[in-house]
């Protein structure tokens, strides 16, 4: 083999190698971009819970305290629950939100609320107030659950 053949082979070899590097270096770039994305993408989502779970303990406070009404404070639970920990719902006393909900989900909620005429939200109010009386006590019980329930 002529010494020119073995100096284009070496150099081609030393190419390839040099290449080979600049692409596993671009790998582990690029691995080490997406855990740094991936492992902020899940503290976002860790916060993002505990900053649910803290608003359901909040709502559940203001149950027990008669800060908001029962009506409200289910819905909202309800709301929240459904991202935190659907399957709750599904346990007693928990369950009442649900309960809640399904009788009151068909009532128009913030601008649809000031766009209907007053005598049916008198109507709807009625009924709401009638749900909130019928479940009253299961809705105190489950706020006091709720609010200490480990997530």
């Amino acid at each position: 083999m002529s010494q020119w053949l073995q100096w284009s082979l070496i150099i081609a070899g030393a190419i390839a190698i040099i290449a080979l590097l600049g692409f596993i270096r671009r790998q582990m770039v690029m691995l080490s971009e997406n855990r740094r994305r991936q492992q902020k993408a899940e503290a976002f989502q860790a916060k993002r819970r505990e900053d649910m779970v803290e608003s359901i303990r909040v709502i559940a406070m203001a149950i027990e305290e008669d800060q908001v009404e029962y009506s409200e404070g289910c819905l909202r639970i309800k709301g929240l629950l459904d991202h935190v920990a659907p399957e709750l719902m599904e346990k007693s006393p928990f369950r009442v939100f649900m309960e809640v909900y399904e009788q009151l989900r068909h009532m128009p909620t913030h601008q649809a609320r000031q766009d209907t005429e007053s005598r049916f939200v008198a109507k709807m109010d009625k009924e709401r107030f009638a749900v909130e009386e019928r479940y009253a006590d299961e809705i105190r019980r489950a706020a006091t659950a709720i609010r200490n329930h480990e997530f």
